[in-house]
Formats: C-alpha cells, structure tokens, sequence
C-alpha cells in the first residue's frame, strides 16, 4: 500500500505540473500577441519620429532663409532711411537758403522804399503853401 500511496502523490503532483505548463504556455501566447503588437506599435513611433524630423529640417531650413531675408530688408530699410534723412537735410539746406534771399529781397525793399519815399515824396509833392482865408462880408 506505500506504493500506491507515493504513486497517487506523483501523479497528482504530474497533472499540477502538467497545469501550470498549461497555463504557462498560454500566458506566453498571449505575450507573443502582446509583443507582436509592441513591436507594431514601434514601428509606427519609428515612422512617425522620420517624418517629424524631415518636418523640422524643412522648417528649420524655413527660418533660416526668412532670417536671411530679414535681415536683406533692415538693410535696405536702413539705406532708406538713411537716404531720406540725407535728402531731408539736402532740403532744409535749399529752404533756408531760399530764406535768407526772400528776406534779403525785402529787405532790399525796405530800404529802396525808404529812400524814394523821403525823396519821391519831397520832389511829387510841392509844399503847401501857406493860404489865408479871407472873410468876405
């Protein structure tokens, strides 16, 4: 009877065995479609990694050439500006002239004006000469 005893033990402990080989082997299955798609899904992140770098080097290539243009067109607005003042100087320069010979020219008026005045209106204008006025009665 000590044999059947130890005999029933090992097969007992065989089909727990058997069980959890069982259960093993369906959790790795499971695993296997877990990791197939682990594997898919890093594949896409992969994909998706390229195309946002192609992505970033034509943006970054973007702004390189936006900044070169920038800085094109400070240049020449600077050269304007620097123009414009110039010919706003240039401009000053010829109205202030222009002043100065309005005001030398009335001047010249002035004076002109002065002297015929004095003596135009000596020589166009007798002086009066002194009337009495008599009572008639």
């Amino acid at each position: 009877m000590a044999k059947r005893w130890l005999g029933f033990r090992k097969d007992k402990d065989m089909s727990a065995q058997g069980e959890k080989v069982a259960v093993l082997e369906q959790q790795v299955d499971d695993l296997k479609y877990i990791f197939s798609r682990l594997d898919d899904a890093i594949e896409k992140i992969a994909e998706v990694n390229t195309n946002v770098s192609r992505m970033l080097a034509v943006h970054e290539e973007r702004i390189t050439k936006q900044e070169e243009i920038d800085k094109v067109l400070f240049a020449k607005i600077d050269q304007l500006h620097d123009k414009a003042d110039s010919n706003h100087d240039s401009l000053l320069s010829r109205i202030r002239s222009l002043e100065k010979r309005v005001w030398m020219g009335l001047g010249i008026c002035v004076a002109v004006a002065f002297f015929f005045d004095s003596n135009v209106m000596e020589i166009l204008t007798p002086q009066p000469s002194p009337t009495i006025i008599e009572r008639t009665q």
